[in-house]
């Protein structure tokens, strides 16, 4: 499996999980929580990061899972 990181997006009334890159959605949830979850669950598995969007769909969190390009400083 592929290390891609994964977005959670709009998808009409619903919310959708997407790896980077890819055309189609692999899930599509009711609820922004499920798919954050969802979304959460792959990008640990992959070790990559989480980016989760807004209903306009501008990036409002990003979370990474395992090594961090860019690992807070202290």
């Amino acid at each position: 499996m592929s290390k891609k990181n994964q977005h959670v997006v709009p998808h009409g009334n619903e919310w959708a999980v997407k790896g980077a890159g890819n055309s189609k959605a692999t899930y599509i949830t009711d609820t922004q929580s499920e798919a954050i979850k969802l979304a959460r669950d792959i990008a640990q598995n992959q070790n990559s990061e989480l980016f989760i969007h807004n209903r306009h769909g501008q990036i409002r969190e990003r979370n990474t899972y395992g090594d961090d390009p860019n690992p807070p400083k202290g």
